[in-house]
């Protein structure tokens, strides 16, 4: 039993990046209830608008201090 509570969980929380989520405040909210994968939707947005997504996504992660993995779905 407590080899059962010392497992890391399997599961991932993934939340999609998009015009309402992705400022550097809403990024870090997402952060401290969990996200594990933010997620890039490569069928909207142009470059610029990705490359701005991330770099708040580090400036969130900066300010927590909470790592994250990036998932990106190009088609």
């Amino acid at each position: 039993m407590a080899e059962a509570s010392r497992r890391r969980p399997k599961t991932k929380i993934v939340c999609t990046l998009g015009p309402a989520s992705r400022s550097v405040e809403m990024i870090e909210r997402f952060l401290m209830a969990g996200m594990n994968v933010a997620r890039f939707n490569f069928s909207h947005g142009s470059h610029a608008y990705h490359q701005e997504t991330l770099e708040n996504l580090r400036a969130a992660m900066d300010k927590t201090g909470i790592l994250y993995a990036v998932m990106l779905d190009t088609k």
